[in-house]
């Protein structure tokens, strides 16, 4: 049976859509709080996933490195610390990938890891989205407003106060989505960005884009630089090694596994060292063009699956999508893509997270379904690295001396 590589319709569209709320959110975020560039930082992910798409003939996701991205926001970092991160994760990922290293790492991770790494990546997408929607995520707060674009933050409730404007459209959109989950004549996600932009501009969007202007703006080489030995010091500690071992676990192996569940097909060509390699590329690109850590996170695959992609059509789609706008709009991006409310994205975090999450429901052992809980039990608690790093060790004291649940 011939496979289908290329389609274009409303279910690849909304499946370009699906994840949405993992990229808007830090990208904008490392835009304005760490002065990455809007240009090359959207050219750079548009890129990628028309690259990603034509060489892996199918749905392939690019995300932030999250890591990363919390971590610098949170703290600020500099552009060219977040840059200098870029380059050192680029040179890890291609030293992985072209000496196979990373097969070997892989062959010492026993598949309940896997699913733990899954499970605890789409629970914490999960909880995210709740943030987003009462208004509590770290880039909310740190703005200090519920929706920090729109004129309408809460709406009085008898009985209970202020309610977050999230808080009340989310669970309707919510609702949207699981009405139209599968449909094929009016696909969730669409539904839930149109809505969400519609709402956007009549909440006080519209007042942000009075500046915006089309013209031509093509991404600049280094923008902050060469990277500085300084700057490289800092971020390899601080940024680079605790992503490391989140990245391998989450955007490799999780990702490929995935990758091959949902399309088999692209089991030859979705490898742990192809997967390293293009990351690397990517990596590199981006910090070229002053853009953000990129990764191919089995959270957004899993997204744009959940919302209709099937095909690398929708990687087109997207990825032409974000190349022009960065290239038309310039800086002149960001108050169009902040048409897009917090509740709105937050919507598409919790799909996507839920059927990430729900990958672990193939675990027929009760000691296996403990080696995934363990992982995302750590993870929760810590970050998804070390809770990779334990699955390890469980996973193999549970094997080595057969320990029974």
């Amino acid at each position: 049976m011939k496979i289908e590589k290329w389609r274009f319709g409303r279910r690849e569209l909304a499946g370009s859509l699906g994840d949405l709320g993992t990229l808007l959110p830090l990208a904008v975020g490392m835009v304005m709080i760490n002065g990455l560039d809007p240009v090359g930082l959207f050219f750079s992910v548009g890129l990628l996933y028309v690259l990603g798409g034509i060489y892996y003939d199918a749905p392939i996701a690019v995300q932030p490195m999250k890591v990363v991205g919390a971590y610098a926001v949170a703290t600020a970092a500099t552009a060219g610390q977040i840059t200098a991160t870029g380059w050192i994760m680029a040179a890890l990922l291609l030293v992985l990938g072209i000496t196979g290293l990373v097969d070997v790492v892989a062959k010492l991770v026993p598949r309940p890891v896997v699913r733990g790494v899954q499970l605890s990546t789409g629970l914490l997408l999960m909880s995210k989205a709740v943030a987003f929607l009462v208004g509590s995520s770290p880039f909310q707060a740190g703005q200090g407003l519920n929706e920090p674009w729109l004129t309408l933050q809460a709406v009085p409730v008898p009985g209970l106060g202020e309610v977050p404007i999230g808080l009340l459209i989310g669970p309707v959109l919510l609702a949207l989505t699981l009405l139209f989950l599968d449909s094929k004549r009016f696909p969730a996600g669409i539904l839930v960005v149109a809505a969400g932009l519609i709402l956007g501009l009549l909440l006080g969007g519209w007042r942000g884009l009075a500046g915006v202007t089309p013209g031509l703006h093509l991404p600049s080489l280094l923008p902050f630089g060469p990277p500085q030995m300084s700057d490289l010091l800092w971020a390899l500690p601080a940024l680079a090694l605790p992503q490391l071992p989140m990245t391998v676990g989450n955007a490799v192996i999780a990702n490929r596994d995935l990758s091959h569940e949902l399309f088999p097909e692209t089991r030859t060509r979705v490898t742990d060292r192809a997967l390293c390699i293009s990351m690397g590329l990517a990596n590199a690109v981006a910090a070229l063009l002053g853009g953000m850590p990129l990764c191919h996170g089995a959270g957004g695959l899993a997204a744009h699956y959940r919302f209709g992609a099937r095909t690398n059509g929708s990687n087109l789609i997207i990825g032409t999508a974000f190349v022009l706008l960065a290239v038309v709009f310039g800086a002149g991006m960001l108050p169009l893509v902040r048409l897009l409310p917090f509740f709105a994205l937050g919507v598409l975090l919790f799909f996507a997270g839920g059927q990430l999450a729900l990958t672990a429901g193939d675990l027929q052992r009760r000691e296996d379904l403990f080696t995934a809980l363990s992982v995302a039990a750590v993870a929760l608690g810590s970050n998804l690295a070390w809770g990779f790093g334990a699955g390890i060790v469980l996973g193999w004291l549970v094997r080595r001396y057969q320990i029974r649940m």
